[in-house]
């Protein structure tokens, strides 16, 4: 018979009284709300506003959908740099890189170097959201859930 043992999880990490685990999760946690917040500012800046509802709108979706969009990657990427409600904010953010895997990503293939962008990358964006899900908020989150 085999007896699966679990591993410490808890094992000190780099930082003192953080464990590897936590570091793990406010690494992965901050680097995915900065990368959110350069999503938000290549909508304002580069595109522009218009630029984003006029794209939104040829792809069939309803022009105000850009801004909620926009709105829910800034507020979502805020929270996931500050750690509030992470677990939450990553769930939340799911819903729009399906969105964008179902258009415009996914008539271009997999591999995100295709012409459109496939959907390689918003998968694994998606996927990484879920993972963080899952792992909480890590350390230095403002708001951390012990749970």
């Amino acid at each position: 018979m085999t007896t699966i043992s679990s591993t410490d999880t808890t094992r000190p990490g780099p930082l003192a009284g953080v464990s590897s685990a936590d570091l793990a999760a406010t690494i992965l946690r901050v680097s995915t709300g900065v990368l959110f917040l350069a999503h938000v500012w290549l909508k304002l800046a580069i595109y522009t506003p218009a630029g984003t509802v006029g794209f939104f709108e040829s792809l069939g979706f309803p022009g105000f959908l850009a801004y909620l969009v926009i709105a829910a990657e800034f507020i979502g990427g805020v929270a996931l740099i500050a750690g509030v409600w992470t677990r939450w904010a990553s769930l939340a953010l799911v819903p729009i890189l399906l969105g964008s895997i179902y258009a415009p990503h996914g008539a271009a293939g997999f591999y995100f170097d295709s012409q459109g962008g496939g959907w390689e990358f918003p998968a694994f964006w998606a996927i990484v959201l879920v993972a963080q899900a899952l792992l909480g908020d890590g350390a230095f989150a403002l708001k951390r859930n012990r749970a």
